[in-house]
């Protein structure tokens, strides 16, 4: 019986069953065999929600956050955030924190949770020069909690009414900033009546919690399998909670932002009732 050698090495040929074919096929799909371009990366994480400046001619996502009109209102609101410290909570896929770089801060330091989330914001970074920022992959709950510094400004859209305890994130918030921006949804029974299609994820569940004093409704509500997608970019737990919109007010009042103006105030948003606000404490006396 004769044995097949290669002809360098004297080692019997073996033959490769299906699952090794596999296994080398994938490690050389790993490597991008086009011409280097941002692009090329962007590809690489599929499920991108925001698109890019027209002017870098990428293909992302649909959403022109780069240009939120409620992020410039709160920028505008606000004042010149010039030189200062900015805290962002859930920067998604960085183009708030585009948004926040351009009016030429000290520091932005933008946490967000979700894993891929983070490394498109790293991408973002890259792609659109962000240097005054730092991308941090982790729970803004512990950072805030274990955290010393106090920032001028903060910016914290779309991340409150996904929150296991979005009334405990507003107080640690509370004591690390002087001034907020918060984009939210939140409950409120008039706004969706019983049959309101908007109900369904909700569990019919309330629980009161108080906090400094303030007793805050929490609303039970589930994605209903919509982490399963992968342009999901919700919170860290299935089961979060949404607050009652006057317990918002209260609670922020309650923590010392004594300067709360309220815009765009929607309660036919298809996701449900929501509205922006720019919450600020007033200057402490020297």
């Amino acid at each position: 019986m004769r044995m097949k050698v290669l002809p360098m090495f004297g080692f019997p040929r073996r033959s490769k069953n299906k699952a090794q074919e596999n296994s080398i096929g994938a490690t050389f799909d790993q490597y991008e065999q086009s011409k280097p371009d941002h692009q090329n990366a962007i590809d690489a994480l599929p499920g991108w929600s925001c698109a890019f400046p027209p002017a870098f001619k990428l293909n992302a996502g649909n959403h022109h956050l780069y240009v939120d009109d409620r992020i410039a209102w709160a920028l505008k609101t606000f004042g010149s955030i010039e030189g200062k410290r900015v805290l962002e909570v859930g920067p998604l896929e960085g183009m708030h924190t585009y948004m926040l770089h351009r009016q030429r801060p000290a520091h932005i330091d933008a946490i967000e949770a979700n894993r891929t989330c983070f490394l498109r914001c790293l991408l973002t970074r890259q792609i659109l020069d962000i240097n005054t920022a730092a991308f941090l992959l982790g729970d803004i709950q512990a950072w805030l909690a274990e955290h010393d510094e106090v920032y001028d400004f903060a910016l914290a859209s779309g991340v409150l009414y996904h929150m296991a305890d979005p009334g405990e994130f507003l107080k640690r918030l509370a004591n690390r900033t002087k001034a907020v921006f918060i984009w939210t949804h939140f409950f409120l029974d008039e706004a969706m009546p019983q049959g309101d299609v908007r109900l369904d994820p909700f569990t019919g569940k309330v629980e009161t919690k108080v906090i400094e004093g303030v007793p805050v409704r929490y609303y039970e509500r589930s994605y209903q399998h919509a982490n399963a997608n992968a342009s999901f970019c919700g919170g860290m737990k299935d089961r979060h909670f949404w607050m009652h919109r006057d317990d918002i007010l209260m609670l922020l009042e309650k923590l010392g932002y004594n300067d709360i103006v309220i815009k765009d105030q929607d309660f036919d948003h298809p996701g449900g009732p929501c509205f922006s606000l720019l919450a600020r404490k007033a200057p402490t006396a020297s």
